[in-house]
Formats: C-alpha cells, sequence, structure tokens
C-alpha cells in the first residue's frame, strides 16, 4: 500500500486511518486483535484513539481503546514499529481530567504511554480547544514532550480557521511546535465545516488531514434509508438527521458509482474522501472482518473524473436541505 506524507511530520501514512474508537466499545480485545491484525497485514500503518475511548460506555471509565491498543503491541513488538498511533488529550473524561492546560497534559500523555505500553506517541492531538488556557502554554507543554522524545508531532482536532490560525501563528511568533496536522468532521453529506476557509488554511500550510465521521455515523454504507432502520446499530439514532432530500440524494449518487465499480457505498464514499484535495487520509471504524476487508476495498478503488463529480454535485448543500 502506497504511502502518503502526513502533512509535515515527517510521518507516513496509508491512504485510510483504523477508527480506534470501537475498541472496548462495540468489539471485545479479541476481536480488536483480530481487525488490527488484519490492518496492518493489508499494509495499512495509521490508528486512531484518543484518552476518552470510550467513557460512553456504561462501567468504562475512559482509555478502554489505549489499554486494548498497548496489549496489542505487546504481544508483538514489531507491530508498534510498523504503526503510526494518533491519540488525543484535552476531552473531558472526568472533572480534573479536560483541558490543554500544561499540568493536564504532562499528566494525561504519562497516562497514555503506560496504556499504549509504548514510549512515544506518533502524533498527538488536542482533541479540543481549550478557551482558558493560553495557546502558547498548550505548546511549550507539547514541545517539551516532543524534547524529550515522547512524542513526534502534534496537531489538532475539532479546531475552526480562526483557533488553527491562532496556534500557527502563536507557534511561528514563538519558535514552538506547530501543529501539523488537523482532524475534521467532513464527509460526503457533512462538508461545511471543513470546506471553505479551513481546507484552504490546511492547503496553504501544507498540513496533513484525516477525517473523522468519515461515514456520517454510518449514513453513507446505505444501510439506513428509512426511519425503520435506525435500529439497526447503537449509532442508528445518530443517523436520524441525515434521512432528507439530500441524503437520499447523495445515497442515489453512491449506489449509481458503486454499482459501475462493483463495490459498496461505504467503499465509494471513503474513496471520494481519499482523493480530496486537501485530504490525507479518512478514519474509518469496523468491527468485524468483512467491514475491515470493505475498508481495504476502498483503499483500492480508482474512481473516474466523472465519478467523483457526480457525488460532488449530489452532496452540494445549496440543491436542497
Amino acid at each position: 500500500m502506497n504511502k502518503r506524507p502526513l502533512g509535515s511530520t515527517g510521518l507516513e501514512i496509508a491512504p485510510l486511518v483504523f477508527g480506534g474508537n470501537v475498541f472496548g466499545w462495540t468489539i471485545d480485545q479479541p476481536t480488536s486483535f483480530t481487525l488490527l491484525d488484519r490492518f496492518v497485514d493489508a499494509g495499512f500503518n495509521a490508528i486512531d484513539t484518543a484518552d476518552v475511548y470510550s467513557t460512553w460506555v456504561p462501567g468504562n471509565k475512559g482509555g478502554e481503546s489505549e489499554t486494548i491498543l498497548g496489549n496489542w503491541f505487546k504481544a508483538s513488538s514489531v507491530r508498534r514499529e510498523k504503526t503510526v498511533i494518533i491519540t488525543k488529550v484535552g476531552a473531558k473524561y472526568a472533572e480534573d481530567k479536560k483541558g490543554l492546560s500544561a499540568r493536564y497534559i504532562e499528566a494525561a500523555a504519562e497516562d497514555s504511554l503506560r496504556r499504549l505500553q509504548t514510549d512515544y506517541i506518533d502524533l498527538y492531538l488536542s482533541h479540543y480547544p481549550d478557551e482558558e488556557t493560553p495557546v502558547e502554554e498548550t505548546l511549550r507543554a507539547y514541545e517539551n514532550l516532543i524534547q524529550q522524545g515522547k512524542v513526534k508531532a502534534i496537531g489538532a482536532s475539532n479546531h475552526n480557521a480562526a483557533q488553527l490560525r491562532e496556534a500557527l501563528a502563536m507557534a511561528s511568533k514563538k519558535g514552538l511546535p506547530r501543529y501539523e496536522v488537523l482532524e475534521p468532521e467532513y464527509n460526503l453529506y457533512d462538508r461545511s465545516r471543513y470546506e471553505g476557509e479551513l481546507r484552504d488554511l490546511c492547503i496553504e500550510e501544507h498540513l496533513g488531514v484525516i477525517t473523522y465521521y468519515s461515514l456520517a455515523s454510518g449514513f453513507l454504507s446505505g444501510k439506513y434509508r428509512s426511519p425503520d432502520d435506525l435500529g439497526k446499530s447503537v449509532r442508528g439514532q445518530g443517523v436520524s438527521k441525515y434521512l432528507n432530500e439530500r441524503g437520499f440524494r447523495i445515497l442515489d449518487a453512491l449506489d449509481t458509482v458503486a454499482s459501475a465499480h462493483h463495490a459498496t457505498p461505504a467503499e465509494v464514499a471513503l474513496a471520494w474522501l481519499i482523493v480530496r484535495k486537501g485530504v490525507t487520509a479518512p478514519i474509518a471504524s469496523a468491527t468485524s472482518i468483512q467491514q475491515l476487508d470493505s475498508l481495504i476495498r476502498a483503499a483500492h478503488i480508482k474512481l473516474l473524473a466523472s465519478d467523483v463529480d457526480l457525488l460532488t454535485a449530489a452532496s452540494e448543500q445549496d440543491q436542497g436541505v
């Protein structure tokens, strides 16, 4: 699998990132191990997780995803050298565990390293902006981690253009490490938060971009086509907002392109992201070998220009809801 430069981090990743939010949530540790083995054996190397995964599950406290990844690394030390681990800090998962203060970042990084059973994090992301902490303080905390060899590169998730621009300017002004990667929500349906000023900034500054909710919580898989379908998974209720004229138009376009390529709608939706300007790789999750093999196929689909045009036009905001 051909690798792509992840912005200016010096890291290279295959054009699809495994979403580790499912580890310890919808799949257990043995299943996670099986899928991770298959993913790496297929030539892919980047895995996205966060310290907060998966506090939303009853009985979980946070860190479950990182813990499973760490146990997987322990089972085979070779795999750590083959992978690019992306994790995050800053999302609240306990009253005393939140934000981007220097003190908290230092403690959270140590916790993540312990759970991951590794000496370094390839890419460490600010999960959410922290309006209560000066950006300079946050970047200096990351600088210390980089100098200690505990972090290779940093980035940001859920930052808008103004927030990202402020962080980049501060890094330049103070000679601090800068955010080299952005992780925004972006898919065929949810385009407005990234496209425009934010994407232009990422392209201008040569940032790597890995997208989350790449399949719109599963809507772009095509399995949710009416309210009756929402009970098909634990994420189903979050899909109801897509069941409208524009959503159905997107599904029709996905069906057309998928049929021409003997593919599934999900595979085509990911293939569209992979060829988008300003995207390094989409993040996608799988809970079975069948789903994972579908993700792998998505990275090999060669969309025609006419396919891309059809999908892009079908998902334009100004055509409908």
